[in-house]
């Protein structure tokens, strides 16, 4: 089955409710077949929204067929350590607080700026350059 068919079968009935379908994935656990569609909007997501997605997406499903197997389908959000996925996700997390992986070095700070070469983390008081080839993994993060 190719989920990347699957996500374009399902993304305009997705975002005809509001949101944006953010991830699509089958994972297998403990013996349940699970079909994990993740969606996401700027305000956030609640189990609410999660349900109402499900409503929709399910007689889709069942009208598809994607999958042969029995299956659980499962509506969640990204989370609040999302990781950032690509420049566009990047940019848009200017202004908050984030976590950086690069050449094994882990930094927390504040995203300042973003470019396809670089980004700029304030940590602390001091902007800290990290050249964006090295990077391994950003997300955001919850500062405690």
């Amino acid at each position: 089955m190719d989920l990347n068919a699957l996500k374009t079968a399902l993304a305009p009935a997705v975002q005809q409710l509001g949101y944006e379908l953010y991830d699509i994935e089958l994972a297998k656990e403990r013996k349940t077949l699970i079909l994990r569609v993740t969606i996401d909007k700027p305000e956030g997501i609640d189990i609410d929204d999660c349900v109402a997605v499900s409503d929709v997406l399910n007689p889709l499903l069942d009208q598809l067929q994607p999958i042969t197997e029995d299956y659980s389908l499962e509506v969640t959000s990204p989370g609040a350590e999302r990781k950032l996925r690509n420049l566009t996700e990047i940019v848009a997390s200017i202004g908050r607080f984030v976590h950086v992986v690069h050449d094994g070095i882990k930094t927390e700070g504040v995203l300042e700026a973003a470019t396809a070469e670089s980004l700029t983390l304030k940590v602390g008081s001091k902007p800290t350059v990290i050249p964006m080839d090295t990077v391994t993994l950003i997300r955001h993060a919850i500062k405690f």
